[in-house]
């Protein structure tokens, strides 16, 4: 129900939340409602690490590039979500790494975490359904290929669909303490989608902490050439 009530709030974003980018891109809840019991029973994880401070306290969920054994890949590749909580264990601010805006640049980051107030609820599914159509489009330029296996590394290996490439990564959660029957949410199964002809990331697919993402970043993308044309005009 709090999960609910959050997802709620975000039919009026600018009032229950604030968005802060710099090397990190952070998600405030201003008035929060879900507490860190939620997230455990939500994701069936617990953190890698639990930081105790004087009124909050931090959990850090530690994401590592691994192998198809498992075995962490050399040189180490690592990226987290750090979630920290007031003192009534209430969750207030959600933080995500530099290395995952390789994959889920800023400003893709934002709209579509800002469309998932519009977003329809399959419950078959249980997914949140964006319509794009809905939401403001952003004028940035893709990732290039290039830019992002310079972070990453070589993927696991590569899938080749029509006119696009979609590399495969594999990044493991370091936790000492899983539910029984969830130990797969370990495993985050990371899917990058290249065009083939233009090197751009034009989408993204993971499943991180139990909970699935999948962003087409094109959907988001409002086309330079109309808009300069617009200003032509």
């Amino acid at each position: 129900m709090r999960a609910y009530q959050t997802y709620l709030q975000m039919d009026q974003f600018d009032t229950y939340f604030d968005i802060v980018v710099d090397d990190e891109f952070s998600l405030y809840f201003k008035e929060p409602i879900l507490y860190s019991d939620d997230f455990v029973s939500l994701s069936k994880l617990q953190p890698s690490i639990i930081s105790a401070e004087k009124s909050n306290e931090s959990w850090r969920y530690l994401f590592t590039k691994v192998d198809e054994q498992g075995v962490i890949s050399e040189p180490e590749i690592r990226f987290y979500f750090n979630l920290l909580f007031d003192k009534e264990q209430r969750l207030i601010r959600w933080t995500f790494s530099p290395l995952f805006l390789q994959i889920a640049p800023a400003e893709f980051l934002e709209v579509s975490i800002r469309s998932l107030g519009g977003a329809n609820i399959n419950k078959f599914k249980r997914q949140l359904e964006v319509d794009t159509n809905a939401v403001e489009k952003i004028i940035s330029d893709l990732p290039k290929k290039p830019q992002v296996l310079s972070q990453l590394g070589l993927p696991l290996k590569i899938d080749n669909e029509d006119k696009q490439d979609i590399y495969i990564y594999h990044f493991q959660l370091q936790t000492n303490e899983i539910e029984k029957g969830y130990e797969d949410r370990v495993l985050s199964v990371v899917k990058l989608t290249f065009d083939r002809q233009s090197d751009e990331l034009i989408k993204m697919a993971g499943r991180f902490i139990g909970l699935k993402l999948s962003i087409n970043y094109r959907k988001y993308l409002k086309q330079k050439d109309k808009q300069l044309a617009q200003m032509t005009e």
